[in-house]
């Protein structure tokens, strides 16, 4: 298992959200999280993220057989734990070029002690560039500054596969996409069978997209038992 979940209770500003959430994660797997708006769905993936927004009140996340419980974001970041939000803010004068490769570079040497060589950035940056179709002038634009919802969306795509996470979760990805662009989001999810995914979405055409291997429904933050 990439991810289990323990007996997971979760509240904000004392209210209770999550009860009793216990959730097993299989490598590889495209992991669908569905439910009715309110049913704590972007609650359980932003807890596993590590939005300090939300209190653990009890349980455990054991992420790649490491409990992450008490980690904060970047940690669990830098342990390759990937979060594409659903709504995600304009950043003016932070370049995605120089976003990007701040976080390759926080990854790379995460895992390897070293610095990332510019070259070897700026060789994965083209590869991900052309895979996704992304004209190259984007690259100097401030984070989504003018953006659309599904040109928002392509760039998450480039972070994702530059990062190669070990665990992606996608709220509501499909979210202000185009049809073209849902269908290029499930390719590359297709394309990175070594990489685990959880994602929300309330649209069958696109879940059909992605086909997922295992699908769990939450209702008044309680897994459904079907």
């Amino acid at each position: 298992m990439i991810l289990e979940i323990k007996n997971l209770c979760v509240s904000f500003d004392g209210k209770q959200l999550l009860s009793d959430i216990n959730l097993d994660i299989e490598n590889g797997a495209r992991h669908l999280i569905r439910g009715q708006n309110g049913s704590g769905k972007s609650t359980l993936v932003g807890t596993i993220s590590g939005d300090p927004t939300y209190k653990i009140d009890s349980g455990k996340i054991i992420f790649d057989g490491h409990d992450i419980t008490g980690e904060n974001a970047t940690a669990r970041a830098l342990m390759g734990i990937f979060t594409g939000a659903q709504n995600v803010p304009e950043i003016p004068g932070l370049t995605i070029t120089s976003f990007l490769k701040h976080s390759a570079s926080a990854h790379y040497h995460f895992q390897t002690g070293r610095d990332l060589p510019m070259s070897e950035f700026i060789e994965n940056l083209e590869t991900a560039r052309d895979i996704l179709n992304i004209p190259r002038e984007w690259l100097n634009r401030s984070i989504n500054v003018g953006f659309s919802g599904g040109e928002r969306k392509r760039i998450m795509l480039l972070r994702l596969i530059l990062t190669n996470p070990k665990l992606a979760i996608l709220d509501e990805p499909d979210s202000g996409a185009d049809a073209q662009t849902q269908t290029q989001i499930a390719d590359v999810i297709k394309s990175m069978p070594d990489t685990t995914f959880i994602f929300i979405s309330h649209q069958h055409n696109f879940t059909d997209l992605i086909s997922p291997t295992h699908t769990t429904t939450l209702s008044n933050g309680k897994i459904v038992i079907e």
